[in-house]
């Protein structure tokens, strides 16, 4: 194949698959891993499907699991190319299904112009849409694939959005503060092509003939128009909320809420509601006749209250006119309209002291900042296009005027900063309000009817004249003694002067690079520095401040780096691994911190500071999109396959199956065979032969063992020889293990676990030719060792007839013929450190020389220095009592009585065994 054309096709896109149905498939790396129907899974570079005893295969990426897994072509679905960028951001794996199945949907919102008009799925549960328009389609990250939609709320929904179009310092488009999501497909609904109709399908058919009628027609004032009209000649003044015919289209009638409490309409007829007023004593339905439009010299003059220390506040005087009527239901339809005493009524005193508190400031509008628990807001009254917005004649704060019944309370100007400091305000917190100000605790948060913006109900610490009791406008938000009870938009509340401010949460992550760690601090060594080892490692190690410093979680990194680096360097290739221009701008970074600011001052210095490994934690979380690198609990399996794929270094591990190409990976997890190698206690299923028969209810395996069985019962065998072999031992979760303890092997024999190698017969030493599965676990024949064997042998041993129905399977040597004994060169690996974890801390022996009591156990946190803001104290211990642990045998560890201090960590709670062989790592 020509140049040109291996160019081409690496450059095509990889495919996108959807799994078809729920399957289940047993990986040799990550055990049994079970896909769902409707996860996603990309095609892989290189691994293009091959056909085999079972039918063609894949090899893909499930983007779901992250696991790279090879999958049979017929459970699979292809995800066409132009849709695959639509379905990928979609979470919900049912919905995926059912939007691949429209993909004439899909199409027309990918091809849908910007600036259309497009409905947001508010509520799923409620089928509740909101209005919006489609400003931006694409990825929101760079070099994503998935496609998102930036739409801009519109009407009711107004505000209720997440940014103003700019995502995480990126700006994808502009719109007022609040108005812009970034959804998926899935979220989103064409426009119909009938607004009005199919609002009508949704209304009552009542309603439907009363507003369908009122479209007909041209109303003669519009909606929010300021009018007046005469009562007992007494001129009234309101703001128009309806026009439009009720039973006849001839027959105009005017909706009006009211300035001062004379009505008695609440803004429904006949059981159909036409607008939303706040309170019947606030409304009127008046014919077209009698109502005219307000001219600006017929506006009263603006009410002036002193902004002096604040008196009581009076009550509105109590009307004793007679209420404006709606029409007789006699003139139009024999059902009467709904009057007063069929709708709650509340105080003017309380309405007045509610609306005060309501009302918006004059100067500037501020967004409110997020509530987390936020009750379902109801749609507000509509706002038209001409309503009077903030003009030059707007008054101070101390002349606020009238409207609708409602005064503010004087309020200090409030800057764009409180605002955005209001967010640690929640229920309980201890806020004033107003200018002198009124103190109280915030009793309830949430929406009210008819106000856009979050309400906080607050209890005062005195009585006020105006105050209820928890209640507003007839429903109770939450209970307080009688007029203590304020309501009042929350983003005019302010932290409680009374009290000192409580300090700062200071940020750990930050704090690592301040002048706090000054006195913590260790220095920078450009020059390469090899481990020290014996007697001279102790000396250096030994202490308080000794090791590595943690701080924020960060002990799974502590621990897993001292134990590699500290006195060993058959991990020193990862210092000087070639690092060209075209990797990462974070790999050369990362390699250079690791060698001058960790590895280096730890082996000349014996200790680091804890801000050298926050810097390796920062440069693992930009490349990976993890924040949790930097602030949470990671496991060091996860932190060496980041560092190793930031640092683009090849994998340590290559392990090939009987029927499978050779795989590479970093680490190896150790698998038992079947559950009836770990028996829980009590029961009565016998010990394998990976435990031994002594244990009693005891499960006691070596990793020697455990290492063998996983590969033998799993097909597996190492294509070379690795240098370093990083095992995870068989447990679950950091709770539940399969062992009561394991044996950490001082040596590791890995001969007989090579592939394409020489190998000894078991029997007569000869080359051995046929490996037998069903031998290694035969009891007769000394169980859990490797059973190999020549031809004669092989013959011999399965003569028996206990043995007949074993399938031994052939040994794969290298080319060529050998005769006469094989060479007894053992490839063995050397224990040099150990990771244990107990309680969600990990901690690591380390073996400093080469005698058996040559053993360092290793805390991060050993102790510590002040309280919540203080430091992290490493600590650095010498082990002797572990030189006799390693001198017993399983069966002599089975029958210990008791276990205590350094001895029980390492066999009970052993998480990841580190073995080198010295001759191959200087070959790395």
């Amino acid at each position: 194949m020509s140049g040109d054309a291996r160019h081409s096709r690496r450059r095509r896109p990889p495919r996108m698959y959807m799994v078809a149905s729920d399957y289940k498939l047993q990986d040799h790396l990550e055990g049994t891993i079970r896909l769902q129907r409707g996860q996603l899974c990309v095609e892989q570079e290189g691994g293009g499907g091959h056909r085999g005893g079972r039918g063609e295969h894949l090899w893909v990426k499930v983007l779901d699991l992250g696991s790279v897994v090879k999958l049979e072509r017929q459970i699979l679905t292809e995800v066409p190319s132009d849709l695959a960028g639509l379905i990928e951001p979609v979470s919900d794996l049912d919905t995926r299904v059912k939007l691949l199945s429209r993909p004439h949907f899909l199409q027309k919102l990918a091809s849908l112009p910007l600036g259309s008009d497009v409905r947001v799925i508010w509520s799923r549960s409620q089928s509740e849409l909101a209005e919006a328009e489609l400003r931006y389609r694409g990825p929101l990250n760079r070099g994503s694939s998935a496609i998102y939609f930036g739409v801009q709320l519109k009407g009711w929904a107004a505000g209720r959005g997440k940014s103003n179009g700019n995502y995480k310092g990126h700006q994808l488009f502009v719109c007022p503060e609040a108005c812009a999501l970034f959804l998926p497909a899935s979220d989103l609904t064409l426009p119909r092509s009938s607004r009005s109709s199919g609002e009508q399908e949704r209304q009552p058919a009542n309603q439907k003939s009363i507003l369908s009628r009122a479209a007909e027609s041209s109303p003669a004032l519009s909606i929010g128009q300021r009018v007046c009209f005469s009562q007992e000649e007494v001129l009234q003044r309101g703001s128009v909320q309806f026009c439009g015919p009720l039973n006849t289209p001839t027959a105009l009638y005017v909706g009006v809420l009211l300035d001062n409490p004379v009505g008695s309409w609440d803004g429904y007829y006949k059981n159909t509601k036409l607008c939303s007023i706040p309170s019947p004593e606030f409304g009127a339905l008046l014919p077209l006749s009698k109502v005219t439009a307000e001219s600006r010299s017929e506006r009263p003059p603006l009410a002036v209250i002193n902004p002096k220390p604040l008196p009581k506040l009076p009550l509105l005087p109590q009307t004793t006119k007679p209420a404006l009527q709606p029409l007789s239901p006699t003139q139009r339809d024999p059902q009467p309209a709904p009057g007063p005493s069929d709708r709650p009524l509340i105080q003017p005193s309380m309405l007045l002291s509610a609306k005060q508190a309501l009302q918006p400031p004059s100067k500037i509008a501020l967004r409110p900042p997020p509530l987390t628990t936020p009750k379902p807001a109801l749609i507000p009254p509509p706002v038209p296009p001409n309503k009077p917005q903030a003009t030059p004649t707007t008054p101070p704060s101390d002349q606020l005027p009238s409207s609708n019944g409602f005064h503010n309370l004087p309020s200090p100007p409030i800057t764009e900063q409180r605002a955005e400091l209001n967010s640690w305000l929640e229920v309980g917190s201890m806020v004033e309000v107003n200018d002198p100000p009124l103190f109280g605790v915030i009793r309830w948060i949430g929406q009210i009817s008819g106000i856009p913006e979050p309400v906080a109900g607050i209890e005062l610490d005195q009585e006020l004249s105006a105050a209820t009791d928890g209640s507003y406008l007839g429903e109770r938000h939450f209970r307080c003694p009688a007029n203590k009870g304020l309501f009042v938009k929350l983003r005019n509340c302010r932290r409680d002067s009374r009290f000192p401010a409580p300090e700062p949460s200071i940020n750990q992550v930050d704090r690592c690079n301040s002048i706090a760690f000054a006195n913590w601090s260790s220095k920078r060594v450009d020059e390469h520095t090899p481990p020290v080892s014996g007697p001279d490692a102790r000396l250096m190690y030994e202490g308080f401040k000794k090791g590595i410093q943690g701080h924020l979680n960060s002990c799974y990194l502590d621990a897993t780096l001292f134990s590699m680096f500290s006195c060993s360097s058959s991990f020193d290739w990862l210092l000087f691994w070639p690092t060209g221009a075209q990797l990462s701008p974070h790999c050369k970074s990362a390699q250079d911190l690791l060698r001058c600011e960790i590895v280096n001052p730890l082996r000349r210095f014996g200790y680091v500071c804890a801000s050298k490994t926050m810097a390796l934690r920062k440069l693992l979380k930009a490349e990976t999109a993890d924040s949790g690198f930097t602030n949470e609990e990671k496991d060091p399996e996860e932190f060496l396959n980041q560092l190793f794929l930031l640092l683009r270094v090849e994998p340590l591990l290559k392990i090939r199956s009987v029927s499978q190409q050779a795989q590479e990976c970093f680490l190896y997890q150790l698998f038992p065979p079947s559950t009836s190698a770990c028996p829980s206690p009590g029961s009565a299923v016998p010990l394998s032969p990976l435990a031994s028969p002594s244990a009693g209810l005891q499960r006691v395996s070596s990793v020697q063992a455990l290492l063998e069985s996983s590969f033998i019962h799993a097909g597996l065998k190492f294509t070379e020889a690795p240098s370093c072999l990083p095992l995870l031992m068989p447990r679950f979760g950091k709770e539940f293990k399969m062992f009561d303890a394991i044996l950490p092997s001082l040596t590791l024999d890995i001969t007989d676990l090579l592939d394409e190698t020489l190998r000894q017969c078991s029997i007569c030493q000869s080359v051995a030719q046929w490996e037998c599965l069903q031998c290694y676990d035969d009891v007769d024949i000394t169980p859990g060792q490797m059973k190999q064997y020549c031809n004669t042998c092989n013959t011999q041993v399965h003569t028996h007839k206990r043995r007949q129905t074993h399938t031994p399977s052939a040994v794969r040597g290298p080319q060529g013929s050998w005769e006469g004994p094989v060479p007894g060169v053992r490839q063995i690996m050397h224990l040099f450190a150990v990771t244990c974890i107990e309680t969600s801390h990990y901690v690591s022996f380390v073996k400093h020389g080469p005698e058996h009591s040559d053993w360092l156990f290793f805390d991060s946190m050993a102790d510590r220095e002040g309280g919540e803001n203080g430091f992290n104290v490493p600590q650095v211990s010498w082990c002797p009592e572990l030189s006799e642990l390693f001198s017993l045998s399983v069966d002599e560890v089975c029958r210990l009585d008791a276990l205590r201090g350094p001895v029980r960590r390492l066999l009970c709670d052993s998480y990841m065994c580190l073995y080198h062989c010295p001759q191959l790592t200087l070959y790395k």
